[in-house]
């Protein structure tokens, strides 16, 4: 195979695979048999392109396939006249017009995945995979469970999706409001998947398997389209300002000369956008304005306070750590709490941010495999003046760690040798 046409599938693949299935979906009422069809249509391309060459509409061959694999599956299923069926089909005379409006099929099939009679433990990593063509292994890291239990649960999500005909027009009023949530947390999920597979100048590490800047520039473009949908939502102004002042620090992250990891807090805060820092500001000034606080809000302020080194030279660790105290009254989640402990331990003194890392070890057992807690441990053992303990934290971190950049970058601050 041609490295043309290898390019070309994986194009395809990563620019319309959410598009087409959204489209497929809402054609056929079953996720998982749109998602057998489209992943047939790829497997087509890739015995027939090298052969007949790269067709010049990628994306409307694609459809194409999909759809004639779906009429084989309806006529072996003796379903040839269900309306379902028929829509599919259209004039096979007729000239391919393109697909439908397309941002607006993929939200309606992320609300869809947030269907009230769905597990609310699987909206999100559904829309993953079914709007933006994650793997189960892929988006488990961002739930902190097993690849084999998500896959069981997504499963048997688009099972009953199928088996139970849920509706996929898109919600309404309450209904909407209803599953508003989820689908931000879907598009905060995948823009941390993005981020966390990034390697120097946006590429991808090799073990992640996530065309990372793809995924994080997606997730933007899904957080602008609903804070613009939406804009009496404080939540999804606030996520929109959380992705911004991220995004807007994403060049710094590693060495412009080595390559190599740069934490947050060491920063050249000159290779920060500030036209991005100045329009998270403005969405998070619009969400407070709007007087519902929430956890994508209260994140957003914490990031903005972290840019404000870029003017005073200086970390607010006490106003990040106020912050914190009040994101943990609405989402007391693992990160949450390391976060609070390390801003606690820089702004009233290492002792005290260890304190709360002994508590939350304690009382919470994922801790014990979530890589921060022994990277947030190492860096206060360092500043208690513990640097014994400090390394063999550090070794927990690199062990847990599945991004090399970060490995070495522990390795070396605590003088740690690796295999």
């Amino acid at each position: 195979m041609s490295q043309a046409v290898r390019t070309a599938v994986e194009t395809a693949a990563r620019e319309a695979y959410g598009r087409l299935l959204a489209w497929l979906a809402f054609q056929w009422r079953d996720v998982a048999a749109a998602e057998d069809a489209l992943a047939d249509a790829f497997v087509a391309a890739l015995r027939t392109w090298p052969v007949n060459g790269v067709p010049a509409a990628p994306e409307a061959w694609l459809m194409t396939a999909a759809k004639r694999n779906l009429l084989q599956l309806a006529r072996h299923q003796r379903l040839r006249s269900d309306p379902a069926v028929t829509v599919l089909l259209g004039d096979d005379s007729a000239p391919d017009v393109g697909l439908p409006p397309l941002p607006d099929a993929r939200l309606k099939l992320m609300f869809v995945c947030a269907h009230p009679a769905l597990d609310g433990s699987v909206h999100a990593a559904l829309m993953l995979q079914t709007v933006l063509g994650l793997e189960a292994r892929q988006i488990a890291p961002a739930f902190l469970i097993p690849p084999a239990t998500l896959a069981q649960r997504l499963v048997r999500a688009k099972k009953k999706i199928r088996d139970a005909g849920l509706r996929f027009e898109e919600p309404e009023g309450p209904e909407l409001a209803e599953r508003l949530d989820a689908v931000l947390e879907a598009i905060y999920a995948a823009y941390g998947l993005g981020w966390d597979a990034a390697g120097p100048d946006g590429t991808p590490a090799p073990e992640a398997g996530i065309a990372a800047d793809d995924l994080s520039q997606e997730a933007i473009y899904l957080a602008r389209l609903v804070a613009g949908l939406m804009p009496a939502n404080a939540e999804a102004q606030g996520l929109l300002a959380l992705l911004l002042f991220c995004e807007a620090r994403r060049s710094a992250r590693f060495d412009a000369v080595t390559g190599a990891f740069v934490p947050l807090h060491e920063q050249d805060t000159a290779r920060w956008q500030r036209a991005l820092i100045v329009e998270a500001d403005q969405c998070l000034w619009q969400a407070s304005a709007l007087r519902s606080p929430g956890a994508f809000q209260f994140e957003a302020a914490i990031q903005s306070a972290h840019c404000q080194r870029a003017s005073t030279g200086q970390v607010p660790w006490t106003a990040i750590a106020t912050l914190y105290s009040r994101l943990l009254h609405v989402a007391p989640t693992i990160g949450a709490r390391v976060g609070q402990a390390v801003a606690v331990g820089e702004a009233s003194g290492a002792d005290a941010g260890l304190r709360l890392l002994d508590a939350l070890i304690a009382s919470v057992d994922a801790s014990g495999d979530y890589q921060p807690y022994w990277a947030a441990r190492a860096h206060l053992l360092v500043r208690a003046g513990l640097p014994n303990e400090a390394a063999a934290a550090a070794r927990r971190a690199i062990d847990l760690s599945r991004a090399p950049l970060l490995r070495d970058w522990l390795a070396r601050r605590y003088r740690i040798a690796t295999a």
